[in-house]
């Protein structure tokens, strides 16, 4: 890992993040970071790219999640500190691997570092995804009642992890598989969901 890129990111890049919604503050780029690392140690690819994408990657969400992924491309490809460490080439990459890692994007990453990032995104964690759903919820739609936080929670987690979904794991070998398995079941059970939304809930509204 190249130093000089790292201190970069952790001094300029990562507070960025801290201004952002509770569900992708500076420990969900942390998270992204991490897991890209790990899934990196088996591929052939540049860690120190790697490394880039994940902890831009959510960076556009400085104009608003509707086009976020692409803004933080845009952001990867006008930030000149980033020619100090890599090619015009690699920042394109970067920048597209950046505009591919959203789950709901209608195509395939258009490389490797596009689906390690997206990958990475995805860490899948039941509770963790619970909480992050029912934080959103609280923080862009207050003037919801408890019923209906929970009816946009669970219409969410069907859409986006359900049976027939439109999350798209990358990775055979990554262990997001047997955990989307396991909120698959939460989801079809529903009533697991239910308690876990209950008391997700009440904690959060109490903080």
């Amino acid at each position: 890992m190249n130093k000089a890129l790292k201190d970069y990111v952790e001094q300029d890049i990562l507070p960025r993040y801290d201004h952002f919604d509770k569900a992708h503050r500076r420990d969900h780029a942390q998270m992204v970071i991490d897991q890209s690392l790990e899934l990196a140690k088996t591929l052939d690819v540049d860690v120190n790219m790697v490394y880039a994408i994940a902890a831009y990657h959510d960076t556009g969400l400085c104009e608003g999640r509707e086009h976020h992924h692409e803004v933080s491309g845009r952001i990867i490809r006008g930030d000149e500190h980033l020619r100090e460490w890599f090619t015009d080439e690699q920042i394109e990459v970067m920048a597209e691997a950046a505009e591919d890692h959203r789950a709901s994007t209608n195509h395939a990453p258009r490389s490797i570092y596009g689906r390690i990032v997206a990958e990475a995104d995805r860490f899948i964690e039941p509770a963790t995804i619970i909480e992050r759903t029912i934080q959103y919820g609280l923080d862009h739609y207050p003037e919801l009642s408890r019923e209906q936080h929970y009816e946009r929670m669970v219409a969410h987690l069907r859409e986006k992890y359900g049976r027939g979904g439109y999350l798209h794991l990358w990775f055979d070998h990554s262990p997001n598989a047997e955990r989307l398995e396991l909120l698959r079941q939460m989801i079809d059970a529903e009533e697991p969901l239910r308690q876990w939304f209950e008391k997700t809930f009440d904690e959060m509204r109490a903080q």
